[in-house]
């Protein structure tokens, strides 16, 4: 069966400095995949060069079997590749909903509001519903976003990215800087997505990790250090002297 993502060999390196070196990953459909590792193991840079932020050295990325290698951000998400980043990117003056909404639009193409049918505005406010709800911020729909818990801003991160209706959703660090209780909501959140869709997540907290990954791999300078399911991993001898074993 063709992986839903898969990397083959890629590399990337700043002259001397090698950030990810000959990595290969698989991604399958549905399955929620972690990838931990220390800080400075090459983590964010490799989902930076998944979704075209950065262009490897040398390698290539497959998705649904097809070379999207070095492709534009923007073509990467329209392909079906949604992401949440470390920091939120949120229209903060804006209702929650009118974030959703917009990403919902941005989806569809064009910004011409002008010339968009009623029927159509509406259309779009359903959407955003359905994936507010989704996200458990039903209740949420008129506030601020600045007034929303970082919690919920980083729920609604996950909504604007379900927005572009992709096969395989990337999130960097989501349960980063939140408490227990957002950390919990966060996962009951991801356990929740659809069961078609793929997880690759970049993730420190060993809670969230053997909560949710069917897979785990643990980069550690850039290489693939282990992968396997998370018993394999927490029995792994190797993994836990560099990293489960010592600090993180």
């Amino acid at each position: 069966m063709t992986a839903l993502l898969q990397t083959e060999k890629l590399h990337k390196a700043f002259g001397s400095l090698v950030v990810t070196k000959d990595v290969d990953l698989a991604v399958e459909v549905g399955q929620k995949h972690v990838i931990i590792g220390p800080n400075g193991a090459g983590k964010t840079s490799l989902v930076h060069q998944l979704t075209g932020q950065l262009r490897p050295t040398s390698g290539r990325v497959l998705f649904n079997g097809a070379d999207i290698t070095g492709a534009a951000p923007e073509a990467i998400c329209q392909m079906g590749v949604g992401r949440t980043f470390q920091k939120n990117n949120l229209f903060l003056s804006l209702s929650v909903r009118e974030n959703v909404r917009l990403a919902v639009q941005a989806k569809q193409g064009g910004w011409y509001e002008a010339i968009r049918s009623v029927a159509s505005r509406r259309k779009q406010w359903e959407r955003a519903d359905q994936i507010l709800e989704q996200v458990q911020l039903a209740g949420s729909y008129d506030r601020a976003v600045s007034a929303l818990s970082y919690g919920e801003q980083r729920q609604l991160e996950v909504a604007i990215a379900l927005a572009a209706e992709p096969t395989l959703l990337l999130l960097d660090e989501p349960t980063s800087g939140m408490s227990p209780a957002e950390t919990d909501r966060m996962i009951d959140l991801v356990r929740g997505l659809p069961k078609h869709l793929g997880v690759l997540m970049i993730e420190h907290d060993m809670k969230v990790v053997f909560s949710l990954a069917d897979r785990i791999t643990v980069l550690y300078y850039g290489e693939v250090l282990a992968s396997g399911s998370p018993a394999e991993i927490q029995g792994h001898p190797r993994v836990r002297e560099v990293y489960l074993g010592g600090k993180h």
